[in-house]
Parts: structure tokens; sequence; C-alpha cells
């Protein structure tokens, strides 16, 4: 594996710390203030010997509305209950947008979380290659940890020399969501290739409509638009790395095009609007189709119950694959309570915390547990027959690329394309001549 930091911003770590310590807002523990918290969990731990661990995510458990992340609040509520006296767990909580700048400042800080959440690809080897996180597998072999998981396909990314080091906790798809109201009044049909896509655009246009919202404020929302539209060209990541075929090769210059072409069919404030608020959007019903994850559900239907009746799915116009990922949590290595570290990470795969993750949150579980389908939103069901007709999966292109460095720099390129700063055939020169310095020997 190629040696390289963590993250640039760890150049600036020490302030981040410092910053995060001192923001009650961000580090917190749920039911109480951070400071509070922390004091009476130092006082228990003294009395009672209990062993803290801290465990840092990428939202705040007590002001979200996303039905995933109430989950992963309740599922730590339900681990200090059962371990009453024993452990205790203690939340660090961000925003997505702040999270891993935070999480790398608390690494150089020596303070690395005992559990954190990851995204696997090159974010998790960064996070591997320097020692931060632990490998897991004496854990997963224990008392068929690791027979409870549908599969060992689930650990794919995740593995690293044959070593597991995190263990996934759902899997989500990136489709495009859309109002099916909208599309019935606009006499638009669910588009089955690019030009039925921009049909339906055209036709939502024309009824009054924004066909699209989505956020180019957020670089990765933008990017996995053309992530597909580089799948639709067949654009070779392998081949790009390995320098037997060139970003300049047309390809990338045809995405580029394409996504102008759609961005006319975008909401006015897309270029700042953040990724919350181009969800809420498109919940809100001020726009037709929103392209996200499938994750989004739970931030949809907690956000508007009633909007799922009228929540469509269809997979991204013009391609065979889908993009799929999952949510991974790492144990530090450093982690002065392994046990009660990788206990509750195996509370997060236990029957009660996967039935949540279908039948509130609307993902798919990691493990062979059994939902009731019927009480499940009903996008689940839509995103498993987008699965089902797919042939195949691909990563998001920020986290396929050699380096989290490279997949920023694709993901800010785009951006570029979409302001105008760039015309696709820069784009394209840009990101050979990226490569040729950066990712090839």
């Amino acid at each position: 594996m190629k040696k390289r930091r963590i993250l640039a911003t760890l150049m600036t770590a020490a302030m981040f710390a410092t910053t995060l310590t001192g923001c009650g807002g961000n580090t917190n523990e749920s039911g109480g203030s951070a400071n509070n918290n922390a004091t009476n969990a130092g006082n228990s731990a003294k009395k009672d010997d209990v062993q803290e661990i801290t465990w840092m995510f990428w939202d705040d458990l007590d002001a979200t509305e996303d039905l995933i992340s109430l989950g992963y609040k309740q599922t730590i509520e339900r681990f200090n209950k059962d371990y009453e006296g024993k452990y205790r767990v203690k939340p660090i909580t961000t925003n997505l947008e702040e999270y891993y700048n935070k999480l790398n400042a608390l690494v150089s800080a020596g303070e690395t979380p005992d559990v954190f959440i990851v995204s696997p690809g090159p974010q998790l080897t960064d996070y591997v290659e320097p020692g931060v996180a632990a490998p897991l597998d004496e854990y997963l072999n224990k008392d068929g940890w690791k027979d409870t998981f549908t599969s060992d396909a689930v650990f794919t990314q995740q593995t690293y020399d044959g070593k597991i080091y995190a263990v996934p906790l759902n899997t989500a798809a990136a489709c495009c969501f859309y109002n099916t109201e909208m599309f019935e009044k606009a006499g638009a049909k669910v588009p089955t290739n690019w030009d039925e896509m921009i049909t339906a655009c055209d036709k939502l246009k024309t009824a009054g409509y924004t066909p699209v919202t989505i956020s180019a404020g957020t670089a990765w929302c933008l990017s996995m638009v053309a992530g597909y539209l580089c799948e639709a060209e067949g654009v070779s990541l392998p081949k790009l790395a390995d320098g037997s075929a060139s970003w300049e090769d047309g390809k990338l210059e045809n995405v580029g095009n394409k996504l102008v072409e759609f961005s006319k069919y975008f909401q006015r404030t897309a270029a700042g609007d953040t990724n919350d608020v181009a969800t809420a959007n498109f919940y809100n019903e001020e726009a037709a189709i929103l392209i996200q994850g499938s994750w989004v559900i739970g931030q949809i239907n907690g956000s508007n119950p009633e909007f799922e009746s009228k929540c469509g799915v269809f997979q991204f116009p013009g391609v065979e694959r889908i993009i799929a990922k999952s949510d991974s949590l790492c144990m530090s290595s450093s982690t002065k309570n392994p046990e009660a570290a990788a206990a509750l990470i195996k509370y997060f795969t236990d029957d009660t915390a996967q039935k949540y993750t279908a039948e509130k949150g609307g993902k798919i579980p990691v493990t062979k547990v059994q939902y009731d389908e019927s009480v499940a939103p009903k996008q689940l069901s839509y995103v498993m027959d987008v699965f089902k007709g797919a042939k195949g999966t691909f990563g998001f292109y920020n986290e396929s690329m050699p380096t989290t460095e490279t997949g920023a720099h694709f993901d800010d390129t785009m951006v570029a394309v979409f302001l105008g700063d760039m015309t696709p055939a820069e784009a394209a020169k840009d990101m050979e001549d990226y490569y040729k310095t950066n990712c090839r020997k």
C-alpha cells in the first residue's frame, strides 16, 4: 500500500481539537450537556469502575430528525442500559461536512475516539495505513458474530492484507427519488435512458416544477451524478490509475457536457445549497427529483412522514450498475478498552439494530436478520427492486480513486465545470495532469 499522511487537515489539527473539545454543541452525550455528562460519567467511572468509551458520529443525536441517526442513538442508550455499571459510551457528534476534519484533529492530538464511523475506500485506508484503526478479526470470530452477516462479501471494502478493519452497518444505493404526483401532473414518465431523463425534466419544467434539486455546495453530491455519467460513458478507474487509459480520451469531456446540460434543470440555488437544504427541497415538494443515496429515506420520512406515499424511486438512467456503499465502524488501535469497543460495534449489528435499520431507517441490513417488510418504508422495497434489476455495483467515484485527495480533486473539478470555471475539455486535461503527477508511478 502507498504510504501517505492521514489528510492535509492534520496540519491544523491542534486548532480543530481545541474547537471540538470546547464546543458543547458539537461534542455531547445524548440526554444532557457535554460538560455535565462528562463530569457525571467521570465521577461514575471512579466510583463504580465503569469503563468509558467514546463513539464519534457525523450527526447531532439530540437535534436530528433522521431516522437512521435516531436508531444509532437508541443503540447507544440500549448499550449503556445493558452494560450499566461496567461500560458507558460517550458520543462525540458533529456534522457531515466537518466530520473528518474534527476526527483527524482528535487523531493528531492523541485523542482518537474508541469507536468512529468511516466510509469504506480511501477514507478508511487513511486510518488503516498509519495504524489508527485496529484489526477486528479476533472479535468477529468470537461467538459466531461474523456468521450473522449475509456473507463475507460485505467486508470486501473493509479488508486489508487479509484483515478486517471496519464493520459495515448497512447497505445503501444511490438512486433517483422522485415525486410521483409531480410526474403524473406533468405527464412525465420514469426515464430509462439519458434522453428520456432530459425529456422528463423538460416536461416537469414546462409544468412549472423545478425538475431537480441537488447540492453543488456539498461537492460529493454533484460528483455522485458525475460518477453515474462516467459509468454510462464506460470510464475505467483501474485503467486510468495504471495509465492504460487517459482522462483525455473524450469520455470525461462527454460527461462534463452532459452535466452542464443537466444543470439547466437544477434549482437556482444549487451552487450554494448544502446537502440537507437540497434534500429538504425534495421532501418539502419544491422539486421533483433528488439523486441521493438510500440513506436519505430516513431523513425524508423522519422530516415529512406524509410524503412517503408520493416518493418513488428509479435507477439512474442509462447505466446497468448502481453506486452502493455502507457506513462502517472502526475501533481505535489505541483504545484502552478494546473489549468494550468491540461490544459496542457488535450492538450496531445485532438483530434489534438491524431490524430498525430496515423497518424504520429504510436501509438494507448487512446481517441475516428477518424483518417485517410490511412495516418498512415503501421506498426500501423500491430500492430493493433497483438492486435486483442492476447487473452489479460500484463505489462512489470520490471513494474509488487512489487517494482521498484524488477523490476530492475530482469532486472539485466537477463543481468547477458546473460553475463554468472550467470547460469539460479543460476538466479532462486537469484530471489527466493530476493523475500523471500524483497517481501513477
